[in-house]
């Protein structure tokens, strides 16, 4: 290993993280969703960062290999993770047509822990999050040797860091746009179309 070796390797694993992590999926709605509100947001944006760390030490650690030869324990994630989209889509769409839509910050506040439950949902009990992040990144990081692998690994975490603090705290430049109470129920339609298309997607896959 050399310095120069896993410079690269790390960079490579910034650009593979983000490549997979930016796109408008169950998490980052919720995310996104919080830090228009400005509510619990940190606790939010840690939750997913250490989530995905996690995901990433562990697919790196070889679980891309055990999914393999277990594929059972994708299908039990995938069902799983259907059933928890469309209860979070139909939320969503029943926040869109209630009366408190009609209020500016989009309902009701909600508690810290429903919070964390709701991302911890939205991350671990989502299909996706294993394959991109333990399979896919665990499979592009076993072509690394050994040493350099966990530099990759390590550029892959920081890009999770980075797009949930900017996502989570960005989120705040869209509160004048989100000041009129239809873009709250706009957001919120859009968001339960996104929880039921990624149910549907997951359940014919």
């Amino acid at each position: 290993m050399n310095a120069s070796s896993a410079a690269l390797a790390a960079i490579s694993g910034l650009g593979f993280g983000l490549s997979l992590i930016v796109a408008i999926g169950a998490q980052n709605a919720f995310v996104l969703r919080q830090g228009i509100r400005r509510e619990h947001v940190l606790p939010v944006v840690a939750v997913c960062a250490f989530s995905d760390i996690a995901l990433i030490t562990i697919g790196v650690a070889g679980f891309g290999a055990i999914t393999r030869t277990a594929p059972m324990v994708m299908t039990i994630a995938k069902y799983a993770g259907v059933a928890f989209l469309l209860g979070y889509a139909f939320l969503a769409a029943k926040r869109a047509f209630a009366a408190t839509a009609l209020t500016a910050g989009g309902g009701a506040p909600i508690a810290l822990g429903a919070a964390i439950a709701t991302c911890v949902g939205v991350t671990w009990l989502n299909p996706h999050a294993y394959l991109d992040t333990m399979v896919l990144l665990g499979s592009f990081a076993s072509t690394y040797a050994t040493p350099d692998r966990w530099f990759l690994a390590a550029g892959a975490m920081l890009g999770s860091i980075l797009w949930f603090v900017a996502l989570g705290f960005g989120a705040r430049l869209l509160a004048p746009l989100f000041a009129r109470p239809m873009a709250w129920r706009v957001l919120d339609s859009v968001i339960a179309l996104i929880m039921t298309g990624l149910a549907v997607g997951l359940l014919l896959s």
